[in-house]
């Protein structure tokens, strides 16, 4: 789970900072061994030239090996300031012939090349030392003489650690610099994100109008945009609600007020046979809000359909079969005949079953006001070329001027009879378009009635 305190300016400087600092390490652990290289090679060579000076000193007389060492030289060979220099000489017969047998020589453990001076590491005195080896001829004798070299290692430390404060310490200084330049970089480069936030927090819940885009960067354009389309949306869906409450504020009021007028006229009556047409009245009142209430609360559940429904597959067979004997009671009463045609085989729809029927009711409720007495209903499914639900009425039918109307709320055809409030084929065409379904409305033949069919995507 993604943590809500993450901080989108720590973000941007930890991922700038971690390569920053991981490249500056490798870079320092690099500098330390190329520095620690050149330091060896370079006091190695002197080492090397301690180990020639002595070489010098070695003679033969009278085929014997002798080292002529006098005081003096062997103080310069061993004066130095930081370091100590201890030597040894080796003849292959005599053993040591000068200086101290605590000098190490190379292992034996592996075969050694003495064409070259051998170099390695090593410890005299508990101390670590450098040693150089070599191997000496001389003429007039096959008596091998080796000379061994140690030195302490105090000037290469010394001069690995300058090198590498003179090397490491501008680029821990570059990198402070740099990452208070990026720190305040990226606040600079925020700023804009808090000014827009600022701005919104200020506006009042009534204002919708688009944020305006003269000083937001182009990678905040698109969450300005997308926010600018959520306020459209929202604006919209707004006007749609205030348009919806006003339209149904006026349908309630005309009933009401016929309601109570019919109240008025009943109580002026003195005899309960002057009383009944002002009751029928207020009963017929009281259906029409009954009614008009019934539509408004299911065209308000339609609304939230795309966040609170789940469509799954519905058998419209069943569903259309069941709805047709539900409401063949209220046909009867017009003498009115509900057929059904569409077979006995399940075919299956992507919906919702509860929306579905309300669709079919509202369908079958239309027929049977707007119907001729006596007429016929049919209601049809067929499965080719795409499953499709249609009613059929044998009543005077819709203009075509108003087809494109009806399905508008609370509009009704001038002069039309029954008691609707303009909202069953509204409340229709929003649950088709819920379902992603095809409406159309035409004549059911050439003398009048009314077909609507439904298409659904097939599964």
């Amino acid at each position: 789970m993604m943590n809500n305190k993450r901080s989108l300016k720590s973000e941007i400087l930890l991922r700038l900072a971690v390569p920053l600092i991981l490249f500056i390490s490798c870079e320092s652990v690099l500098s330390y061994f190329v520095t620690l290289h050149h330091v060896d090679v370079a006091y190695d060579r002197w080492l090397l030239d301690s180990a020639r000076s002595l070489t010098q000193e070695i003679k033969v007389s009278a085929g014997k090996v002798v080292v002529e060492l006098p005081p003096a030289a062997l103080e310069i060979f061993k004066w130095d300031e930081s370091d100590k220099t201890y030597f040894k000489i080796i003849s292959e017969q005599k053993g040591i012939i000068a200086g101290d047998k605590f000098v190490p020589e190379p292992s034996t453990a592996k075969k050694i090349d003495w064409a070259h001076p051998v170099y390695f590491d090593d410890e005299m005195y508990g101390e670590p030392v450098r040693v150089v080896s070599m191997l000496i001829a001389r003429e007039n004798t096959q008596e091998k003489i080796f000379v061994h070299v140690a030195e302490t290692l105090n000037k290469r430390r010394s001069m690995m650690l300058d090198i590498l404060l003179a090397d490491l310490v501008p680029q821990f200084a570059l990198v402070l610099l740099t990452g208070i330049y990026l720190l305040v970089g990226v606040k600079r480069g925020l700023q804009p994100l808090h000014a827009l936030a600022d701005e919104i927090a200020r506006r009042s819940s009534r204002d919708l109008l688009p944020i305006p885009e003269q000083h937001v960067f182009l990678e905040v354009r698109t969450l300005t945009d997308t926010i600018n389309e959520l306020l459209e949306r929202l604006t919209s869906a707004i006007a749609s609600q205030q348009r919806f409450i006003a339209n149904a504020a006026h349908q309630l009021r005309t009933p009401l007020a016929g309601l109570k007028l019919q109240v008025e006229l009943a109580m002026r009556e003195q005899d309960l046979p002057a009383m009944k047409p002002a009751l029928m009245h207020i009963q017929g009142c009281a259906d029409r809000m009954s009614h008009l209430t019934t539509q408004l609360l299911i065209l308000a559940r339609s609304e939230p359909i795309n966040g609170d429904y789940e469509l799954r597959p519905v058998d419209l067979c069943k569903l259309a079969k069941e709805t047709c004997m539900d409401w063949v009671p209220k046909a009867m009463q017009r003498h009115i005949e509900i057929s059904f045609e569409g077979g006995t085989d399940p075919l299956y729809v992507q919906g919702d079953e509860i929306l579905l029927r309300e669709l079919l009711a509202n369908l079958l409720d239309n027929a049977i006001c707007y119907g001729h007495d006596q007429g016929n209903i049919v209601v049809k499914v067929e499965r080719h070329p795409s499953p499709r639900l249609s009613v059929e009425d044998d009543g005077p039918g819709i203009a075509e001027l108003e087809t494109d109307k009806v399905f508008e709320r609370f509009y009704r055809i001038p002069g039309s009879s029954g008691d609707g409030c303009g909202l069953g084929l509204a409340i229709v065409k929003e649950f088709a378009d819920l379902h992603q379904a095809r409406l159309a409305l035409s004549r059911a033949s050439a003398t009048g009635g009314t077909r609507i069919d439904l298409v659904f995507k097939a599964l």
